[in-house]
């Protein structure tokens, strides 16, 4: 090969030393901005997209239509700590999220709680646990 070619062809060509982080995608995770993209990172892999629940190796309750929403503290509670199989996420979720991710819930997938939750609710939620 003649060393023009090749300089031009190592001139493109990608390096390491020039990338802004190695691999696909980098190694700093997306951070949810809105409601529905915390729903979509957190929740939609066990809830599935339309939120109506699954069935299968274990059961995910629907959160589409569902009356337990009407109660905020109740979605705190159990965003917060947990219930059955599903993990807590108040050392995952910051305050803001959490209070994102409810009112969205609250007010799409057939649920109609307008009713906002706020960041000073999810903090009130976090200091009075034990």
């Amino acid at each position: 090969m003649r060393p023009a070619l090749i300089a031009t062809a190592l001139m493109f060509a990608a390096t390491p030393g020039l990338a802004d982080e190695p691999g696909p995608g980098g190694s700093k995770p997306p951070v949810p901005k809105t409601g529905a993209e915390v729903y979509r990172m957190y929740c939609q892999a066990c809830h599935m997209p339309d939120a109506k629940g699954a069935v299968g190796a274990a059961a995910f309750p629907a959160l589409a239509a569902n009356p337990r929403l009407g109660s905020p503290q109740y979605a705190m509670f159990v965003v917060e700590n947990g219930k059955a199989g599903m993990p807590p996420f108040k050392t995952a979720l910051t305050p803001e999220q959490e209070a994102m991710l409810i009112t969205y819930l609250r007010t799409h997938f057939g649920n109609d709680y307008r009713e906002p939750v706020s960041v000073a609710d999810v903090e009130a939620m976090r200091k009075a646990a034990p």
